[in-house]
C-alpha cells in the first residue's frame, strides 16, 4: 500500500509539523494535522497576555506550509512587523486569527475561514480549543509554567502536564482512530510533540486507534534537556507520563539510533539546501518504507531496524 492510499494524521507543532504537512499536502483531506496550542513565546506569547487565548502561531505556521509560497495569501500571513512599537514582531497571520478569534465563539470556526480563504483543503485542528499551558516539575519538585521555560530547563523534567486539563475536539479523536497512518514529530519533543499526547481524549485515541504509528526524530540537536535523551528514553518517558506508548516505530537519519521497545527505520532525511530541515523527497521514501513493511507483516509492528540510505 502506497502513502497516497492513507488517511494520516500528523501531530506536533513548531516548523516540524508544519515542514510534514507540508510534504504531504498531496493528500489533501486524507490529511489532517493536530496543532499544539501551548506556545507562549514571541508574538502569540504577548497575544495570549492580552486575552486569554490558545496559541495561534503554529497554527499559521501548518496553515502557510499549505500554501504555495508564492502566494499572496501565504506572504500575508507570514508577513512579520518591524519596528519596537506595538506592532513590532508581531506576524500579522497571528493578528488575524488572533482577531478572528475575538469574534468567533470557537478557534475552530477561526481555522475554518482562514482554510477558506487560502484555499487549504487538508483539515488543520487545534489540540484543543481552551488555553492551556504547560507545567514541567523538575527532579527536585520545583514547577515550571510555559514553553520557554520548560525548554530552558538544565536537566530533563520527571513529569509534564496541561494547566488547566483540556479536552480535544471529537473532529481529532475520529481522525486519529480513522487514521491508517499516525504521525509524531519531528520538532522539540518537549514543547511540540509531547503537548498533544497530554490530552487525555488523544492519548486514549492513539492507544485505542489501529493505525500504524510512525516517530519521526530531528536531524539536528535540539536546544532543551530532551536532547541528551536516547530513543528508548524518550519512549519511556512519554509511557511513564501519558500511561501508554503510541508508538510503533521511528525513522532515524543517525544510523547509530537503536531501539529495544519499537521498530527503527535508517534513512538518509537531510534536505540538501537547509541542514536542519528534512527533505520532502526523503521523507516520503522513508514513509513508504514504514507503510511498505509493516503491510507485509499485516500489523502495526515493523521488523527492527530497516536501512535504507
Amino acid at each position: 500500500m502506497q502513502l497516497k492510499e492513507l488517511n494520516v494524521v500528523a501531530i506536533g507543532g513548531g516548523h516540524g509539523l508544519g515542514r510534514v504537512l507540508s510534504t504531504l499536502s498531496f493528500l489533501g483531506n486524507q490529511l489532517t494535522g493536530i496543532v499544539t496550542t501551548t506556545d507562549n513565546g514571541g508574538s502569540t506569547g504577548r497575544l495570549r497576555k492580552r486575552s486569554s487565548s490558545i496559541a495561534w502561531g503554529d497554527l499559521r505556521n501548518c496553515l502557510t506550509q499549505l500554501v504555495d509560497e508564492q502566494s499572496v495569501g501565504s506572504q500575508l500571513f507570514d508577513f512579520r512587523f518591524d519596528g519596537n512599537d506595538e506592532l513590532g514582531g508581531h506576524n500579522l497571520g497571528n493578528l488575524i486569527l488572533y482577531g478572528l478569534g475575538q469574534i468567533h465563539s470557537r478557534p475552530l470556526e477561526s481555522i475554518k475561514l482562514v482554510r477558506r480563504l487560502l484555499r487549504v483543503k487538508t483539515p488543520v485542528l487545534p489540540m484543543s480549543e481552551t488555553p492551556t499551558d504547560l507545567m514541567a516539575f523538575s527532579p527536585e519538585g520545583r514547577c515550571r509554567v510555559g514553553e520557554l521555560s520548560v525548554d530552558k530547563m538544565s536537566m530533563m523534567p520527571t513529569k509534564l502536564m496541561l494547566a488547566p486539563l483540556v479536552k480535544t475536539l471529537p473532529q481529532c479523536i475520529d481522525a486519529i482512530l480513522n487514521a491508517d497512518l499516525v504521525i509524531l514529530g519531528p520538532g522539540s519533543f518537549l514543547t511540540s510533540v509531547v503537548p498533544p499526547l497530554l490530552v487525555r481524549d488523544i492519548s486514549k485515541a492513539l492507544k485505542k486507534t489501529k493505525a500504524h504509528r510512525v516517530f519521526i526524530d530531528n536531524i539536528v540537536a535540539e536546544n532543551s534537556p530532551a536532547d541528551n535523551l536516547t530513543l528508548d528514553e524518550k519512549l519511556a518517558w512519554i509511557e511513564d507520563n501519558i500511561g501508554c506508548l503510541p508508538i510503533d516505530s521511528a525513522i532515524c537519519h543517525d544510523t547509530s539510533v537503536t531501539s529495544a521497545r519499537v521498530s527503527v527505520c535508517h534513512h538518509e532525511l537531510r534536505s540538501d539546501t537547509i541542514a536542519h530541515y528534512h527533505s520532502r523527497d526523503k521523507l516520503i521514501s522513508a514513509l513508504n518504507l514504514c507503510i511498505s513493511m509493516a503491510d507485509k507483516r499485516n500489523e502495526r509492528p515493523l521488523p527492527a531496524a530497516v536501512n535504507a540510505n
